[in-house]
């Protein structure tokens, strides 16, 4: 069973910058992809960014590109998501994931994969 738990959230001001962490423990499969979704109050949990094991494959969603960088390192089983230029529709609970299966739906990270509690971003002046 993976074991993921996210930190660096909190309250920022519109134009700010955020740095989430996510360490994974457990039984961590060094070919799994990694990746961030969140979930605004009375919306669906959606894909944010997503890496591949080997970290040179990436996938964003519309609404972050060009503003968020995720990132790996794999000796420490730790993925980031460095957020520029926040807006206040990027608030919302963030979630950490991990699934054998590099989809980009979040339906499959859902059924195949292993979740993080959260950690809330509020973006607000």
């Amino acid at each position: 069973q993976v074991r993921l738990v996210e930190s660096g959230g909190g309250a920022v001001q519109p134009g700010g910058s955020m740095r989430l962490s996510c360490a994974a423990s457990g039984r961590v499969f060094r070919d799994w992809a990694m990746g961030w979704f969140r979930q605004a109050p009375g919306e669906e949990r959606d894909i944010v960014a997503t890496v591949k094991y080997s970290a040179d494959s990436t996938y964003y969603a519309d609404s972050v590109k060009g503003r968020f960088t995720i990132s790996r390192d794999n000796a420490k089983n730790t993925v980031d998501l460095q957020m520029n230029s926040l807006k206040p529709e990027d608030t919302a609970i963030y979630y950490c994931a991990a699934s054998p299966i590099p989809a980009t739906e979040t339906s499959v990270w859902k059924r195949f994969g292993s979740w993080g509690q959260g950690t809330q971003v509020t973006v607000s002046s």
